[in-house]
């Protein structure tokens, strides 16, 4: 036989790669990585800003967490500091709705929350990654208590439309299913020499020897029902006492049920960086953030500000708004600097006095649509009927997932869980809908997954950010040759006024790309204010 139809020779880097590949995780690791979306922060401690100019006035734009920020280490550094906020609320979009909330849309739409007391739900930030270190250093500073968040559930339901006669499984009977057959075909894959490679023999023998224990496998490398997969993906009849104790190994799913349902990619999921434990979330709700924040800068916020003009010359900012708490009065504001918080979707339709470099980043960036269900149950009936405390179930259907509460564990009366989060296409659609429209096509979706999700439903609310006013949308999204082209010019400081926020850094989408924008944003403020740059 000739070289020419001989199996290629692979690398043990090419055979990491296609475990990694059958796994999942690599392919959607390396995406989300592009994307800036799966990367540890850099964070390093609060800036040490001292020597501010005496009587130099610096006005911030936005009371989010990036705003108020800015405004709290500015006066620490000696600056005298004013927010301008659009809404009658600080913090942005860390924001909980509870009972006695209205929420109104672009087309005017009104939601009053109906929420028993004490529930809530976060319909924008809802979890922090434990490498947000950022914003975990403000959290203690300020004192905000804050709480595990679990992410994966080996309870939870996986569902897939077209494979398990369209029932949703567990998903710790799916992950010990496709990790048990993937780690079976590797293993005997190995054994017959299938991906013939470099590696030694002693190098094969502990990868095999590696699949075995990973996969659950028999001595014989085989993953079969019995004893060793029960004890991963559950019994058909649990452990017990007494005479009638001994446990009845449960059913195996079919592989190609297994391999082609898609599911696996859920799995994957949590492993991404910036899904995996331990996660946090504040206690009592996400909004006990920004009240944190606020306390520090309450003094310094003007609410209700709706900004019109943002104009600049050599000397001064000065901001145009009107003032909503007066009836629309048009008032002014002057500073030395200005620091913008303002989302880019707005700030683009605003009369704003900046370099065409700067102008033409604004324009470039556009925002996701996310649309989050908040449903309240009369009782835990996922905890009650299901044991699943905390954690996520997911599906391919629209409303992508149900998450369960990370608190309340255990208590009675109504609790509310996430009932759908609906990013693309499908946030488009659910955005279109009304409001009621919504909480219906989610309890349709999640009667799927439980059977008695209507029967128990008590009340909802849903939140379109593509309607929302002050933000019209969820979050920023960088192209990668939006981000090459327009990037530097966003963040550069345009004469006297910086821009600052999650579209401002590498950590869109995230509370901590919020909190590292503001920091970069008034450092390079301060040295130019100083004269050193």
């Amino acid at each position: 036989m000739t070289n020419a139809f001989r199996r290629p020779v692979a690398t043990r880097r090419q055979m990491l790669t296609r475990i990694g590949i059958l796994g999942g995780s690599a392919a959607l690791y390396q995406a989300m990585t592009s994307l800036g979306h799966a990367a540890g922060t850099d964070f390093k401690g609060a800036p040490a800003l001292t020597g501010g100019k005496p009587g130099t006035k610096v006005l911030v734009l936005g009371a989010g967490l990036a705003g108020m920020l800015a405004a709290y280490e500015l006066r620490k550094a000696g600056y005298q500091v004013q927010i301008l906020e659009f809404q009658d609320r600080a913090g942005g979009r860390n924001i909980s709705l509870r009972g006695g909330d209205t929420l109104t849309e672009l087309g005017g739409a009104v939601q009053k929350v109906q929420f028993a007391s004490g529930n809530y739900i976060n319909p924008g930030p809802w979890r922090i990654p434990y490498h947000h270190q950022g914003l975990l250093h403000y959290c203690k500073t300020f004192g905000v208590e804050l709480e595990p968040f679990v992410e994966l559930n080996h309870n939870s339901w996986l569902h897939s439309s077209d494979v398990f006669d369209g029932k949703p499984v567990r998903y710790r009977d799916y992950a010990a299913d496709f990790t048990g057959f993937t780690a079976e075909l590797l293993a005997k894959a190995i054994d017959q020499h299938k991906l013939d490679e470099v590696i030694s023999p002693d190098e094969r023998a502990h990868v095999v020897s590696a699949m075995r224990g990973w996969g659950g496998l028999t001595a014989d490398g085989a993953y079969r029902k019995g004893a060793i997969s029960s004890l991963r993906r559950g019994f058909a009849k649990p452990q017990g006492g007494g005479l009638d104790g001994a446990p009845v190994p449960s059913d195996l799913f079919a592989r190609d049920d297994v391999m082609r349902s898609g599911l696996w990619q859920w799995m994957a999921f949590h492993e991404r960086l910036d899904m995996q434990t331990t996660m946090f979330q504040p206690v009592g709700g996400m909004d006990q953030i920004g009240k944190g924040f606020n306390r520090q800068v309450h003094d310094l916020i003007t609410l209700n500000c709706k900004v019109t003009a943002i104009h600049q010359d050599d000397r001064h900012v000065t901001v145009t708004y009107n003032d909503m708490s007066h009836g629309g009065a048009v008032r002014q504001a002057e500073a030395d600097y200005c620091v913008c918080t303002i989302p880019l979707p707005v700030l683009s339709q605003l009369d704003v006095q900046v370099s065409g470099p700067m102008k033409a980043a604004i324009a470039a960036v556009p925002y996701a649509s996310s649309v989050k269900l908040g449903l309240e149950f009369k009782r835990r009936f996922w905890e009650q009927d299901d044991q699943i405390y905390g954690g996520i179930s997911f599906t391919d259907q629209p409303i992508s997932q149900i998450s369960y509460p990370s608190h309340g564990y255990f208590s009675d009366g109504p609790a509310v869980l996430l009932g759908g989060y609906m990013f693309g296409p499908a946030a488009y659609d659910f955005a279109g809908m009304t409001p009621a429209e919504r909480l219906e096509h989610g309890l349709a979706q999640g009667q799927v997954i439980h059977a008695n999700y209507r029967k128990e439903f008590r009340t909802g609310v849903s939140m379109a950010w593509s309607r929302m006013p002050w933000t019209l949308g969820c979050c920023s999204m960088w192209s990668e040759q939006a981000r090459k082209t327009h990037y530097k010019a966003l963040c550069d400081i345009d004469n006297r006024i910086v821009l600052a926020g999650e579209h401002a850094s590498h950590i869109g989408c995230w509370q901590e790309g919020a909190i590292l924008s503001s920091l970069d944003a008034i450092t390079r403020l301060h040295k130019h204010a100083q004269g050193a740059a």
